[in-house]
This record gives C-alpha cells, structure tokens and sequence, in this order.
C-alpha cells in the first residue's frame, strides 16, 4: 500500500481527479488531495462545474516525506490556477527533487513546466499545450503515457486507464 497526494483546486477535470482517486483507493493505496486550502473544491465537467471533493489539507501542509507520488489532474483552470501558487510549485519541486514520481495529465504539465521539470524531458500533454511545452525544452510526444526519470505524463481523459497504470507500475 502506497500513500498518494492528489493536487487540485476549483476547475479541476472531473474524471482526471476522480478516476485515479477511485482506482488507487480501490487498489488499496492511502489518497489524500490537497487544495490552495483545505475545504470542497469543484471540477469541471467537460462544458460546466461538476462535482465537488473534499480536499482534506492545505496545500501548504502537505509533505512530501508522508506520500509515495504526487498526482496532478488537468484541466484548464486548475493548473493555470496552481502555477501562480508558489507554495504548489514548491510541493512538485520537492516531489521531484526527493525522487518520488510525479504524474500530470492533460493541461498538469504546465505546472511541470513552471516547477522546470519540462526541460530535458521526453513528455506529453494536451494538444493545445505542446507548444508551451516544447518551449519549456521537452521533447513532446503523441502517446496515451510517457514515463520519463520519474514524471509520468498522459493526454487527456481518455488515456486515464493508461495513466493510472503507470503511477500503478511506478508505487511498484
């Protein structure tokens, strides 16, 4: 059993929060997310908000020696959002630096970007992104994941069985 931080705020893609939260919980795996603040936070759903989910701790409370992987769901606002958080940026950095995974999907890999972990790196991201990506100096690639020196990337929603499976593959 693992321990996973999920990284969220209002806007956050409904099935990108809620599909990874599902299955790692069903895997048997500790999920927590946290928020700008602790409190609900709502998503997005395709062309108007959707659900809402607890996020139980603050952003700035989260550790990143209590968690095995950071996941950052998509969406647009939620990481245009979190890459003007320096606290959120700090929280992907250390993740980074203390060699535990970080998975982004969909519009998340702006937020790899803004922490400058795109550089170097082979990933993927949603189309109207690449560019932004490859200025940020990655290799962008089409495929549904890319794992690269512990950053998992994926597309968009319909790659979350893929995505889930290698956070899966990398908690071991």
């Amino acid at each position: 059993m693992a321990d996973v931080l999920i990284m969220a705020s209002d806007g956050f893609e409904q099935s990108e929060l809620f599909v990874p939260l599902e299955k790692l919980r069903e895997a048997g795996h500790r999920v927590d997310i946290a928020a700008p603040e602790a409190g609900p936070i709502k998503a997005w759903d395709k062309k108007d908000w959707g659900k809402t989910v607890e996020a139980g701790l603050a952003i700035a409370d989260a550790r990143v020696e209590d968690y095995d992987v950071l996941v950052l769901p998509g969406g647009v606002i939620n990481p245009d959002t979190l890459r003007q958080n320096d606290k959120a940026i700090a929280l992907i950095r250390d993740f980074a630096a203390a060699g535990k995974p970080v998975a982004a999907i969909c519009h998340a890999p702006w937020l790899l970007a803004e922490a400058g972990l795109a550089k170097g790196r082979r990933l993927t991201s949603y189309g109207s992104i690449r560019t932004d990506m490859k200025n940020a100096g990655a290799e962008v690639v089409d495929e549904k994941v890319v794992v690269d020196g512990g950053i998992i990337t994926s597309r968009n929603p319909d790659d979350l069985d893929a995505f889930v499976g290698a956070i899966e593959e990398a908690l071991g």
